[in-house]
């Protein structure tokens, strides 16, 4: 039982701390007001992570992971080519509206020198390498433009995360739907990859 509720324990802190690092920031969070508003000690948040740095790493890590997982399940389809990519696209912006406090973190330890930054990059950089590898071997065989496909991803990369300070706007103005912003950025973005990528499309459309 005592293992159940420490586990439990751990879990609601990792929630706590993602609302306010992906809101506030590494250094404006309080281990102190993340313990008050849990209704525990300080000293049981560093029991489980030790510093407020390993708690950091322990939210990118669970955030990282959900966004990895479900990027996975696209990549281990059978989909070819502008299907795939497509597929990708649509999967991140429902996770945009699912879950915008992830997109908040990954905003905030993807800006130069986050504290969070380099474990992030060591979290994504094999499916980075993953996806780059992909990319190469469609335009190889004709299902893709010629282009940089890092800097493709990346360009997408950034839509999706600046999509955060979107959405926590309107929910700080008390409109929960965030659709409309959703859904113009799911265009912009499709259109970019579809002229970067898409050989069969046209810029003329």
């Amino acid at each position: 039982m005592e293992k159940y509720e420490k586990f439990g324990t751990k879990e609601k802190i990792l929630d706590v701390a993602l609302e306010s690092f992906s809101t506030s920031g590494f250094d404006a969070t309080s281990l102190d007001a993340i313990a008050k508003s849990l209704g525990i000690r300080k000293q049981t948040i560093l029991y489980h992570f030790t510093t407020k740095k390993g708690l950091l790493n322990a939210v990118v890590e669970r955030a990282a992971g959900n966004l990895i997982t479900s990027i996975e399940e696209v990549l281990s389809s059978e989909l070819k080519g502008w299907e795939r990519i497509e597929a990708l696209a649509k999967m991140i912006f429902r996770l945009a509206l699912r879950e915008p406090l992830l997109l908040g973190l990954l905003r905030e330890v993807s800006r130069p020198g986050s504290v969070g930054s380099e474990r992030l990059k060591i979290l994504m950089t094999p499916l980075m390498d993953r996806a780059t590898l992909w990319m190469q071997t469609e335009m190889g065989a004709g299902r893709m433009r010629r282009t940089d496909p890092r800097l493709v991803i990346l360009s997408a990369y950034s839509t999706v995360v600046g999509l955060a300070t979107e959405i926590e706007v309107l929910r700080a103005a008390g409109i929960e739907q965030a659709l409309r912003p959703v859904a113009i950025r799911r265009r912009e973005l499709m259109r970019f990859l579809r002229v970067s990528l898409d050989p069969d499309y046209s810029q003329s459309r």
